[in-house]
């Protein structure tokens, strides 16, 4: 396992970071998102998706649960925070999208651990508020 660390003093900084981040993936990566609320997941996300050439808008997915979006590679971007089981996750086909050939990124991914496998990349976003973020990537 390869470990990256980055550090964010801002949102555009967040961004950036995932846009870069962006620039290695291929196809079929799932990335798990931990990190607080307010930390910086979703900016995360909004720069990967820059990164693999969507325009559109990327917003988080709290209250539908999935947002997907076109690029040069698809991304299909979850947020299973407000999931109870595993099964809620089954029942909305996670496990199917997370083996499509796009890019399927997670927030909360500690509500569905056991669907992840020891190719999903993880990203640890540590800081809240005006503090700078240490983004963490733990590369398979």
């Amino acid at each position: 396992m390869r470990k990256e660390e980055f550090i964010s003093h801002n949102q555009a900084q967040t961004e950036d970071i995932g846009a870069r981040l962006a620039q290695a993936l291929t196809g079929g990566e799932v990335l798990a998102l931990y990190g607080g609320l307010g930390a910086g997941k979703t900016a995360f996300t909004r720069g990967l998706a820059r990164g693999l050439g969507i325009a559109r808008p990327v917003t988080s997915p709290t209250f539908t649960l999935l947002h997907q979006y076109k690029g040069h590679l698809a991304l299909n971007h979850f947020d299973v925070y407000r999931l109870s089981s595993v099964e809620e996750a089954e029942d909305i086909g996670i496990d199917e999208i997370m083996q499509a050939d796009g890019v399927t990124v997670i927030e909360w991914p500690e509500r569905v651990e056991e669907l992840l496998d020891d190719k999903t990349i993880v990203v640890k976003i540590e800081g809240s508020g005006d503090e700078p973020r240490v983004l963490t990537v733990l590369w398979p």
